[in-house]
């Protein structure tokens, strides 16, 4: 009888103990799903961009409340536009081996829930830029939005000049941060603005180089499946590159960074440029994923130095 009970017990336990963790392991595959949705990895470098924007404006963090409220919103209108750019991609994504598998071309989630998620986070991130920020940064994230999705995307399969394109909403959010910290857009936000704008271009050829055969079969017409010698594609590496060097100086001209800034930024800038010549002697994988990370690393090398100049200054 105790022997009968006891197995009873466990046997009317176990389908409600598989069913919570079916229930868990569902919630965390949706979560993990419009993770991707929104780029984690863009939201990122938008969010370093914003924060540099912001603290440089702010000369440090200020308001706490004004940051996690630009962050929040910035991140939101990011995500919704990561996810309409999934949208609107959703079949050349089927070409290409490393997109094959993102939610919309594997069928985990419909395309309506898809412009349905982008629409909201777009909608209230811009929402609580204009009411908790101010209207100039909630205008800038709606203006991001609106060229990354309705601009640069349609782009990539149009022109190759969709990287330089693309780099003016890439390049907003740092005058996003500016501007939720100030106000308004001053010279110190367009010579950041300069900075973004150029980084960009070193750091998705080195992607498009990479992933060339993917893009090639998504008929994407990025510079080097157009002119795969690569010839092209390394000279636009390097004129951005050289161009940066000296933009990077301008916050010292101007007034707003100092002498370990001036020797900071000197520093990486050189490493990032150095970073780009096995590319251009090789053209190899390994070369251009070297490049990629010495890209990845100057942000937050950059912000490093930025806060640590400025905590001597003040």
């Amino acid at each position: 009888m105790y022997s009968f009970t006891l197995k009873s017990k466990f046997s009317k336990m176990e389908p409600v103990e598989a069913a919570v963790k079916l229930q868990k392991q569902k919630a965390k595959s949706i979560v993990s799903i419009y993770l991707e949705l929104s780029k984690l990895n863009i939201l990122s470098l938008v969010l370093v961009a914003t924060f540099l924007g912001y603290y440089i404006g702010n000369n440090g963090i200020g308001s706490w409340i004004l940051l996690t409220s630009t962050l929040m919103g910035t991140a939101m209108t990011s995500a919704g536009a990561g996810a309409l750019n999934h949208y609107l991609e959703r079949k050349p994504d089927q070409l290409m081996n490393r997109t094959k598998n993102r939610p919309l071309p594997a069928g985990t989630i419909s395309p309506l829930s898809v412009i349905i998620y982008g629409v909201l986070m777009v909608v209230f991130g811009s929402i609580i830029l204009f009411v908790k920020v101010n209207m100039l940064t909630g205008f800038l994230s709606l203006l991001t939005a609106f060229l990354y999705i309705a601009i640069y995307t349609p782009l990539k399969r149009i022109t190759w000049l969709n990287t330089s394109i693309g780099s003016i909403p890439g390049a907003i959010p740092i005058i996003g941060g500016w501007t939720a910290a100030t106000g308004e857009i001053g010279t110190m936000a367009w010579i950041l603005f300069g900075i973004m704008y150029l980084w960009q271009h070193p750091h998705f050829y080195a992607i498009a180089w990479m992933c060339k055969d993917d893009y090639a079969a998504a008929k994407f017409k990025m510079l080097p499946v157009i002119e795969p010698d690569g010839i092209r594609t390394i000279r636009q590496i390097f004129w951005h590159l050289l161009l940066m060097i000296p933009i990077s100086l301008l916050p010292v001209v101007e007034g707003s960074l100092g002498t370990i800034y001036l020797v900071g930024v000197t520093m990486i800038s050189c490493a990032f440029f150095l970073s780009a010549v096995p590319l251009a002697k090789n053209q190899s994988h390994k070369s251009a994923l070297l490049l990629l990370k010495a890209s990845v690393l100057y942000l937050p090398a950059l912000l490093i130095i930025i806060i640590i100049d400025l905590g001597l200054k003040t």
